[in-house]
């Protein structure tokens, strides 16, 4: 099973699992952690020189909280993670009013509020990020992976089209440059 695979080198760093552990115990509202530190975690370990914790710009928190769709509520959440471990770089996003602000930052036309952390990672920029996982009370491992996990775990640069323009994902791509930073990687346009 896939997500196996996913559980199993998660667990096989000790920063992420603890990283894990302050995002369950934060109280923060099906709170995930997902995309760019997910992908870099798997394509260090499988196509690079390994998953080095020191060069992860942020760590995408994911949570979900309709009551509260203010700005103010990103900001208290990355605090009360930043409190419950200060070196990592933090940075927690409602994914329940991600509607009240995305248009005016990315463009195109009003965006549906999203009601899962599902929906939510559905949308993310490429299949190989659209990806989170979360650490529950027994301290297993969930994975949310509304796309499935072939592109992450096979190596696979691909736009997700749900929200991404093809020149949003060339600039994407531009600034990460996935077969630089992980050989063996394939881009599929």
């Amino acid at each position: 099973m896939r997500e196996d695979e996913l559980r199993d080198l998660v667990q096989c760093s000790s920063w992420l699992v603890r990283a894990l552990g302050v995002v369950r115990d934060s109280g923060l509202p099906d709170a995930w952690i997902g995309a760019g530190v997910i992908r870099d975690l798997v394509w260090g370990q499988r196509y690079g020189d390994g998953f080095d914790p020191a060069l992860v710009r942020d760590i995408d928190v994911v949570f979900l909280d309709p009551a509260d769709l203010s700005r103010d509520n990103d900001d208290r959440a990355t605090e009360w993670l930043v409190a419950g471990w200060p070196e990592p770089p933090w940075e927690a996003k409602n994914q329940a009013a991600v509607h009240t602000w995305y248009p005016a930052k990315f463009g195109g036309g009003p965006v549906a509020p999203l009601r899962t952390i599902a929906d939510a990672v559905a949308t993310w920029p490429e299949y190989a990020t659209a990806v989170a996982v979360r650490l529950d009370a027994d301290d297993q491992i969930a994975v949310c992976a509304p796309h499935g996990l072939d592109d992450l775990l096979d190596g696979v640069w691909r736009r997700n089209p749900t929200r991404v323009s093809p020149v949003i994902s060339r600039q994407r791509l531009a600034r990460h440059r996935p077969t630089e930073r992980w050989p063996g990687v394939r881009i599929v346009t």
